[in-house]
């Protein structure tokens, strides 16, 4: 696979990420397939906005494919590479898990490479980071030549991009769990109003954070769980304490059952603090 030859790439599967990679990939000339069978009509929606093309099912993806790139929730990561077991083209796993479960998923396939996505759903140059690492880094790299991906390699050695991501969004969805937990902490002792103005005074940045990291945690925090989790197994392997982000996968799984997904941050603080007791919605 030469760096301008244009090859078939299937996604596994395309989600808001999925879909946008799909539509970079599909604007620089490669064929992108997905596969249909159990997918959600969001999914198929997605799928069709992006230009995909539908090979309905995973084996027939690895049938007609040269590549093929995992972005799901990381919890299902190794499920869905077993999913594809068999497949002889390369196998990227671009999914937030821990440098270990990418090495596990690593040993499923014959070619594999490590990836880890920075930035948001690729709409404009600059925004979005494809780390890569793996024998086969640069082929892969080499797919987003001139795109708005900017896909970059770290290593030759599977685990090194995966390293980076949980390093990276350990702070910064890390930090975003806990700026909520502080702000519950003030509601449930009844200085709330107080906390606000000392942030406005001494950190003014906090306050509308804390209004964003609500927004995010109603709509992801179920995604979150599991790269939480991931992260703090990142942590403890490197014999670091994982106790963190533990806390961390604790506080989004909170946030994950307010049903409407619409609360007030005032709401959605009462649930983190009520320590997740579905009862209260009955």
């Amino acid at each position: 696979m030469g760096e301008t030859a244009f090859v078939n790439v299937g996604l596994l599967h395309p989600g808001e990420m999925g879909a946008a990679i799909g539509a970079v990939l599909r604007a620089r000339g490669h064929d992108v397939f997905w596969a249909s069978h159990g997918r959600s009509g969001a999914t198929s929606e997605r799928a069709e906005q992006a230009g995909l093309l539908d090979a309905a099912e995973v084996q027939e993806l690895c049938r007609r494919c040269d590549v093929l790139i995992s972005v799901c929730p990381p919890h299902a990561a190794v499920d869905v590479a077993r999913s594809a077991a068999g497949f002889e083209g390369i196998y990227v796993d671009a999914n937030a898990v821990s440098p270990e479960t990418s090495r596990e998923i690593g040993c499923l396939l014959d070619q594999f490479v490590d990836g880890g996505i920075i930035g948001p759903p690729p709409r404009e140059s600059g925004m979005t980071r494809l780390y890569l690492a793996g024998v086969d880094a640069r082929q892969i790299a080499d797919l987003f030549s001139g795109t708005i991906v900017d896909a970059r390699v770290v290593s030759g050695e599977p685990g090194a991009a995966s390293a980076l991501k949980m390093s990276y969004a350990s702070w910064t969805k890390g930090s975003s769990a806990l700026v909520l937990a502080a702000r519950a902490l003030a509601q449930a002792e009844g200085v709330e109003e107080a906390l606000l103005e000392e942030w406005r005074l001494s950190l003014p940045d906090l306050g509308e954070r804390s209004v964003a990291a609500s927004r995010s945690a109603l709509r992801k925090g179920w995604r979150w769980v599991g790269e939480m989790n991931e992260i703090a197994d990142s942590y403890a392997s490197a014999g670091l304490p994982d106790g963190f982000h533990r806390a961390a996968a604790e506080i989004y799984g909170r946030a994950s059952v307010e049903p409407d997904g619409e609360a007030p941050i005032e709401r959605l603080l009462t649930v983190i603090r009520e320590k997740g007791d579905r009862r209260h919605f009955e």
